[in-house]
């Protein structure tokens, strides 16, 4: 038998370079790599000998390689990729990027940070990846057992103060109100560079505890948005890492009730969107479990919300009814307090209106037509003009009610209205409820007016 052909391994000039530049010896790196992998529950024994094999030119397996750039990246104090210790071939790896519950503020900088460069770049495992089942609910479970972080400011790099974190958070408004307005087709690419450009030079700054953990505050909201706007352009794999990674910058905030709410709203809205119900109960309830006490009846109410989406989709009416229940109880003692000042900024658009909303998706998947109906156009009464994607899925609701009512015409019509808003934005789920609402009138696609209604549609469209 022939000997297989040696291949001969250039050595790695980027790692020896790293390694000279964060004044490692050989023993001190592995120890390092050693100590920062027990964190992520690896049991790795490297030695000064696996260091001299990886400058050889060897490629350690699995997770080791992101585990590398991590421990350099603490001794040099910033964020080290898998790109620069040459080790990009572990595509296993990178494909996890953003998908982890960082032990660590330093390392939940890291990840977060890797995440924007990486989307900037565009990489091909992000774009086109799915979304991992196991990673909706586990990072909740991280979220609720984890100690808090106790100590969150940096002594390293440019100062940071609290101007710089109200400008983020001027610019979190700003880019919201755009997204609502047009959709997030317009939006996202902006969002990602400053993100990239702008938020992580100021994460990697010097700022003090206090300013530190409203900074932290301040990107959680930044990235959950992005999140979100990864949702509206259809790409919910990576809307996934987002939204992980902005519970994991809410728990270095010390903000559990925005936590909560990156569950409830965020993730749990995706598995919705995904079609797996039980997560979205089981998000929905950490978020209450781990908020319990601390949050204002606004939020409850949203969680409560959320919970009873999950419900509707498993076609259980009666926990649908319970849950829903609470919701509006939770809304109402809102109501009544609702010029206390006591809601925090990111629970405070979670009016009446989007309450309906929640509602007219439950009965909607319980086949509740009329109430359905009802609570869509409530929604719709609700909604300003300037919540232009939501108003255009209130109407897809509305119409998709009326299509259950048999009232064909009238779906039509109102579904006509649905598509005249979508034309003004550039959102992957106004799209998706529209062929939603295109496929339940099937059945009639016979009938005059629903022939009309996709005459017209090919027109948008065209």
């Amino acid at each position: 038998m022939a000997a297989r052909p040696l291949v001969a391994r250039q050595p790695n000039e980027r790692l020896q370079a790293l390694i000279q530049e964060a004044g490692c010896s050989n023993a001190g790196l592995a120890r390092r790599v050693n100590m920062c992998g027990a964190e992520h529950g690896l049991d790795l024994r490297y030695d000064k000998t696996s260091v001299a094999r990886w400058l050889r030119g060897q490629q350690p397996r699995g997770r080791a390689p992101g585990i590398i750039a991590e421990a350099l990246g603490r001794k040099l104090g910033r964020t080290v990729t898998i790109d620069e210790i040459g080790m990009a071939n572990g595509k296993n790896l990178a494909s996890g990027v953003g998908l982890q519950f960082s032990p660590t503020v330093l390392g939940a900088i890291e990840q977060v940070c890797e995440l924007w460069r990486s989307d900037v770049g565009r990489r091909d495992f992000l774009s086109g990846s799915s979304v991992a089942a196991s990673a909706l609910v586990e990072p909740s479970r991280d979220w609720l057992i984890s100690s808090p972080d106790p100590q969150v400011g940096r002594s390293a790099g440019p100062r940071v103060g609290m101007a710089d974190v109200a400008a983020v958070k001027a610019m979190t408004e700003a880019l919201t109100r755009l997204d609502h307005q047009f959709g997030s087709g317009h939006v996202r690419p902006v969002v990602v560079h400053y993100l990239n450009s702008v938020v992580s030079g100021l994460l990697a700054g010097s700022y003090r505890e206090a300013v530190g953990r409203e900074l932290f505050a301040a990107v959680a909201r930044l990235t959950e948005l992005a999140g979100y706007m990864a949702v509206d352009t259809g790409q919910p794999g990576l809307a996934q890492r987002y939204y992980i990674q902005a519970l994991r910058l809410a728990q270095a905030a010390g903000d559990r009730g925005y936590g909560g709410y990156v569950l409830a709203a965020s993730m749990s809205h995706l598995a919705a969107q995904l079609g797996n119900p039980r997560e979205i109960a089981q998000l929905a309830r950490a978020a209450q479990e781990g908020t319990r006490g601390r949050v204002t009846p606004r939020a409850e109410a949203m969680f409560y919300a959320a919970e009873a989406r999950g419900h509707a989709l498993l076609g259980d009416a009666r926990a649908t009814q319970v849950v829903a229940g609470r919701a509006v109880e939770a809304m109402d003692r809102a109501s009544a307090t609702e010029d206390s000042g006591d809601d925090p900024t990111w629970i405070r658009h979670f009016d009446h209106a989007y309450l309906a909303d929640e509602m007219a998706h439950c009965h909607r998947d319980l086949g509740q037509a009329d109430a359905a109906a009802r609570s869509a156009q409530e929604s719709l009464d609700g909604h300003p003009e300037t919540r232009a994607r939501r108003r255009a899925i209130g109407l897809v609701l509305l119409a998709t009610a009326q299509v259950q009512r048999r009232e064909v015409e009238q779906a039509c019509h109102t579904g006509l209205k649905a598509v005249e808003l979508l034309g003004t934005l550039r959102s992957n789920r106004g799209a998706e409820y529209l062929e939603d609402f295109q496929d339940r009138l099937h059945p009639y696609r016979e009938e005059p007016v629903v022939r009309e209604f996709g005459a017209r549609l090919d027109v948008q469209a065209a």
